[in-house]
């Protein structure tokens, strides 16, 4: 669910390239982009990772999924002091069908679960996966050229012959060179969020 903006063409490229379905909405309304892509398509249930997350880890996810799923959740994250690329959300439909009915907030448009998780709390049924503690620290999103810098340099280390590698490896690694650290470590989490609110 990409933007409609000529800057993401080279996504819809990519994904017309690599024959994977793709749907291009507003710019800024991320929560409109996610209702009309899942509207169009039918979705009931929807897993949303974001593209500064390259590091996602397809266990965390499926752990989500499965918490969700199991107790019957309107929304359910990963919560707790978790490493800032591994964030992950799912959603009912409904849900989402509420919140972009009833949102109003700037911050709650662009950041899509803010509304349900923060803004009206009270009107869903929401879950947490605290899985991790004291890993707040380490930061594999990537929002800046310093994030990009530091995940070329993990790629780079642990990316080999296509393996997958999950959050365990990337944790040992800056065990071993906690020097890679220092590269994106001046940035604050959240930062773009944090900007929302403040145009609120």
């Amino acid at each position: 669910a990409t933007s409609s903006d000529p800057s993401d063409q080279k996504i819809v490229d990519f994904c017309k390239k690599k024959n994977f379905r793709y749907f291009c909405g507003n710019l800024i309304d991320v929560l409109d982009r996610y209702y009309q892509a899942a509207k169009k398509n039918n979705i009931d249930v929807i897993v949303r990772i974001t593209s500064d997350c390259p590091l996602i880890d397809p266990k965390v996810v499926d752990e989500v999924l499965e918490n969700f799923v199991s107790n019957d959740y309107d929304f359910y994250s990963l919560g707790g002091e978790f490493p800032d690329g591994l964030d992950c959300q799912v959603f009912k439909f409904s849900a989402l069908a509420k919140s972009w009915i009833e949102a109003t907030l700037k911050s709650d448009r662009e950041h899509v679960g803010t509304y349900i998780e923060k803004t009206n709390p009270k009107a869903f049924k929401i879950g947490t996966l605290k899985k991790f503690k004291n890993l707040q620290k380490y930061r594999w999103t990537i929002d800046q050229i310093e994030d990009y810098e530091f995940l070329k340099k993990i790629f780079s280390k642990l990316y080999k012959n296509e393996n997958i590698f999950l959050t365990g490896d990337i944790i040992e690694l800056l065990n071993k060179e906690p020097e890679l650290l220092n590269i994106n470590k001046n940035i604050t989490r959240n930062e773009g969020y944090l900007k929302s609110l403040e145009n609120d």
